[in-house]
């Protein structure tokens, strides 16, 4: 297989988007006078959205009465905060150096609205900047669902077999297989403890961006 395309999750695999979400969260429990919540349980929970959040710090469920409130109140104040406290995982700014100087296309595929994720990546100030930036709205179906990779794959003219998926979530790795790409699950990003990685039937799962590049230039060889 000649690999054409690398393709990311956001949070969790390039994205270390929690320390916006201790704030927000922190911010949140105060102005309803409840305890803050421990931050490596938001943390944990990061990748499941800010209703997984809410839950968290109120114990309340969608459909219970002050649930949209606190919710909605909550996105407000991270729109606030997102990207000022953020940062990009160890050395990843390096892998897509490494990425472009393969030739090879990048982008993200992020189940993040594309109001947070944009603003986001701008503020980033990446070294190289993603062929393409793939949110839900811009599908009707977000991850698990393969549509988003698909069109991705669509977008830069490759087949799903030519592009690799990375993610640290099952999600990503199922929407990698049902798309037919090969897979990466990182164990840097939001992983519970009870998560058996191995169980994902990611292709790969690597522990760094070093283990990322190593199986990329694999599928070069």
């Amino acid at each position: 297989m000649s690999l054409k395309a690398v393709f990311f999750d956001l949070d969790g695999t390039l994205l270390d988007s929690a320390p916006d979400f201790f704030v927000a969260m922190h911010q949140l429990m105060d102005e309803y006078q409840q305890p803050h919540v421990d931050e490596a349980a938001i943390r944990a929970t990061v990748s499941d959205g800010g209703r997984a959040l809410t839950t968290l710090g109120f114990g309340l469920q969608v459909g219970d009465d002050g649930f949209h409130e606190r919710h909605q109140r909550l996105l407000d104040i991270y729109t606030e905060h997102m990207g000022k406290h953020c940062v990009l995982f160890p050395s990843i700014d390096t892998l897509l150096l490494q990425i472009k100087q393969a030739q090879l296309f990048w982008g993200v595929i992020t189940n993040k609205p594309s109001r947070f994720t944009d603003p986001i990546l701008e503020n980033l100030n990446l070294s190289v900047h993603p062929n393409l930036v793939l949110c839900p709205d811009h599908v009707r179906k977000a991850k698990p669902d393969p549509e988003a990779l698909l069109l991705a794959c669509n977008k830069v003219a490759c087949k799903p077999e030519e592009a690799l998926y990375i993610g640290d979530h099952k999600r990503d790795i199922d929407c990698g297989i049902s798309a037919g790409s090969p897979t990466i699950a990182v164990t840097f990003g939001y992983t519970k403890p009870d998560d058996d990685i191995a169980s994902w039937n990611a292709n790969h799962i690597a522990h760094n961006s070093d283990d990322i590049w190593s199986i990329i230039q694999q599928y070069q060889s």
